[in-house]
């Protein structure tokens, strides 16, 4: 069950302003769903619910399987697309707190995905006297962040093993065609996974880049690519009366022209946190192009409301809201009991913690709403590999067709290229 409800946008939006787009989002659909000679046209995470290759999995599966028996830390690294899915995904099936928690599996760490020699030796000390196998994900193998982080922890681990012993426990997810990474790996004899040619990293994470560190957390990667198969289908109207990930695209864009310029996306479980740091990656470098696009931002509520919610409520009317949530939750722990009530809290005694939850959040979108700030409400069934494939496929594709409404591409991002170029000249890279 995935509940899409934009009700509380009666006050902002007509049935008019939508219709409006139909021949717009005709025309987009077949865009992305034409089929392209161009091995560079990035559209192919599109299809790629019913497209991966079953081989790659049982490839996934094994090497996870082997990580799982032969490893204490497991070191995911990358930037960018090439970790934030897939921190995503472990901490939305699981908590933020995965690795104090876990029993079965190994410690899974991100590195790379920033320079902080702080955070290179605090993972150092971590991996003393423990077992460890590295997943460096890279297409190119050129970022510098990931770049650096392989090369100490590769030094690390040729250290503690041997060069022969540790080429066994290094892992390569890149492009199978070109790049540095696949060079090194091939001269190394490191196994590797394929990042297709034709999915850009942000699009990815239901590609090795994510499924192989999600197979190392336990989950089950079937599960995941079978929501994604259900989101896909479920998605192929161009009808925007029954498409609610067109109809989701379409809503934003509507906003963003009646002067709503920042997406507050929130949820009320901590274990979403990095879930919106992935989105906000991926609508952020999708959309921000040609002085336009939707500023993606995110918050955790209630914890977010004690700093956030004066704003939202009062503030400047700037922005919208879409909330994650999920319908069905472990009851959660009760509020004991008190006699002398000296806290004033017993009228809450005997409730449940997501019970009270859901009581937030009903108190803090009619509040929202009444404030002057739409929200748009997304419910899931519950937060499991089904419907994380499920949401992760239907915000790909909603965020393909926002761009396409914006006028922009949604698959390159030259800013980022930019600030890339620029470290390198002055770091003296040769060439730069």
């Amino acid at each position: 069950m995935f509940n899409f409800d934009s009700s509380c946008l009666h006050d902002f939006i007509t049935n008019d302003d939508i219709e409006k787009y139909q021949t717009k989002i005709d025309e987009i659909h077949e865009k992305l769903h034409s089929v392209s000679e161009k091995v560079n046209d990035f559209k192919g995470w599109v299809k790629w619910p019913i497209n991966f290759k079953t081989s790659e999995i049982k490839r996934i599966k094994s090497a996870a399987e082997k990580i799982r028996k032969n490893s204490d830390v497991f070191l995911v690294i990358g930037i960018g697309g090439s970790y934030l899915g897939a921190r995503a995904a472990i901490e939305f099936l699981n908590s933020e707190n995965y690795n104090h928690l876990i029993k079965n599996s190994p410690k899974i760490f991100f590195i790379g995905n920033s320079i902080s020699s702080q955070e290179v030796e605090d993972i150092l000390k971590i991996c003393d006297k423990k077992e460890v196998s590295i997943n460096v994900i890279s297409k190119s193998g050129t970022t510098t962040e990931p770049a650096i982080a392989f090369r100490i922890f590769r030094k690390f681990l040729e250290d503690k093993y041997g060069k022969e012993k540790a080429k066994s426990r290094i892992y390569c997810t890149t492009d199978s065609n070109q790049g540095l990474l696949l060079k090194v790996a091939r001269k190394e004899g490191y196994e590797c996974f394929d990042i297709p040619t034709n999915i850009g990293g942000r699009y990815s994470v239901l590609t090795s880049v994510g499924l192989l560190p999600l197979a190392v957390s336990g989950a089950d990667i079937d599960k995941i690519l079978k929501g994604a198969y259900d989101s896909y289908q479920e998605n192929l109207s161009k009808s925007l009366k029954v498409n609610n990930c067109y109809r989701y695209a379409v809503l934003r864009n509507i906003l963003y022209k009646k002067g709503k310029y920042i997406e507050l996306i929130t949820g009320y479980d901590s274990r979403l946190r990095y879930f919106f740091e992935w989105w906000k990656q991926l609508f952020g470098e999708s959309e921000g192009k040609d002085g336009t696009g939707i500023f993606p931002a995110s918050a955790i509520f209630t914890t977010d409301l004690h700093s956030l919610g004066q704003f939202i409520q009062e503030g400047n009317k700037i922005l919208f809201e879409t909330v994650l949530k999920a319908k069905n939750v472990d009851e959660g722990l009760t509020v004991p009991l008190y006699k002398d009530d000296i806290d004033g809290m017993n009228y809450l005694s005997d409730k449940k913690l997501n019970y009270i939850n859901e009581k937030a959040f009903e108190a803090t979108v009619l509040a929202h709403t009444r404030g002057g700030t739409p929200n748009i409400i997304m419910t899931i069934e519950n937060y499991s590999e089904y419907y994380l494939g499920y949401i992760i496929y239907f915000f790909e594709k909603a965020c393909a067709v926002s761009s396409y409404l914006m006028g922009v591409n949604p698959f390159n991002q030259p800013g980022v290229e930019k600030y890339k170029t620029n470290m390198f000249k002055f770091l003296g890279k040769p060439g730069y």
